[in-house]
This record gives C-alpha cells, sequence and structure tokens, in this order.
C-alpha cells in the first residue's frame, strides 16, 4: 500500500514534467513570437518544477535512484544491505522527514491562514500559493511512508521471509 502511493506520486511527477516542458514552450512563443507574456504562466512554471521535485522524492527513493555514498553497499549481501537500509531509515531518514515536516507547518498554515497571492500583480492567485506551500509538508511526509515501506521490506530480510 506505502509503496503505492510513491508510484502514483511518480507519475504524477512524471506528467507534471511534460506539462512543464509545454507550459514553457508557450511562455516562450508567447514572449519571443508575439511580444507579451503573463506573469500568472511564467511563476506556474517555477512551482511546477518545485512539485516535480518535491513530490518525485518518495518515488526516487522507492525506486533506490537517490544519491547514496556505497564504499560498502554494493558489494554487501542483501542481509547487510537491509541491516544498513533500516539503520539510515531509523537514524536518518524519519528524523528528517519529521523536523522537515514540524519546521514548516506554520510556515504553510501562515500562507493558508494569510491567503497568500502571488506577489506579483498578475501572478498567481489565492488559493494557488498556500497550496503550492502544501508540498513542504506533503513531501516529508511521503517520504516517510516510503521509509516505512523500506523498514518493513528490510525486516522481512533480516527474517529471512
Amino acid at each position: 500500500m506505502l509503496e503505492r502511493v510513491s508510484e502514483l506520486l511518480g507519475k504524477a511527477a512524471a506528467w507534471m514534467t511534460l506539462f512543464m516542458v509545454l507550459v514553457t514552450f508557450v511562455v516562450v512563443v508567447m514572449r519571443y513570437v508575439f511580444d507579451a507574456g503573463l506573469i500568472w504562466l511564467q511563476e506556474s512554471v517555477v512551482w511546477m518544477h518545485a512539485f516535480v521535485f518535491m513530490i518525485g522524492a518518495a518515488y526516487t527513493l522507492q525506486q533506490e535512484e537517490h544519491v547514496r555514498v556505497d564504499i560498502f553497499y554494493r558489494e554487501a549481501s542483501p542481509l547487510r544491505r537491509a541491516w544498513i537500509d533500516l539503520i539510515g531509515v531509523a537514524v536518518f531518514l524519519l528524523p528528517i522527514c519529521a523536523f522537515l515536516a514540524w519546521k514548516s507547518y506554520d510556515f504553510v498554515a501562515a500562507s493558508w491562514r494569510l491567503e497568500e497571492a502571488s506577489r506579483e500583480a498578475g501572478g498567481l492567485p489565492y488559493p494557488l500559493i498556500p497550496l503550492l506551500k502544501s508540498i513542504l509538508l506533503v513531501m516529508p511526509i511521503t517520504v516517510g511512508l516510503q521509509g516505512i515501506a523500506m523498514l518493513q521490506k528490510c525486516l522481512r530480510t533480516i527474517r529471512g521471509g
């Protein structure tokens, strides 16, 4: 179940990447062909870029495509890898996810409370800014859930199942 969430988020990030490229193309054509532009459209590209990285983090972890210093890991047995992953998730990943969620909560809540909109005239309207800032909470939660799925997998390997 937890793995499925990461897969769905990975697919969402992939589709968002395609959409971001198309919007960027539209922005460039509008600017250089028609000498026109929409501030909200340009801002949306920056936010889509953030969305792709933040939402894609859990999927990247699931696929083991994250950055890893594998001095010992590559040559390790599956049992040793499971122990390394278990300790890494329990000691580093989950506490960092909890810390990020805790520290970003007030920031996100303030954005919703203030009904924040873009500072630029013609920029993104409310509720898009708070919605997008909410990704700061979604990312550590989804990465944490993927970490729990990794813990379960590690425990199965350690138990020999």
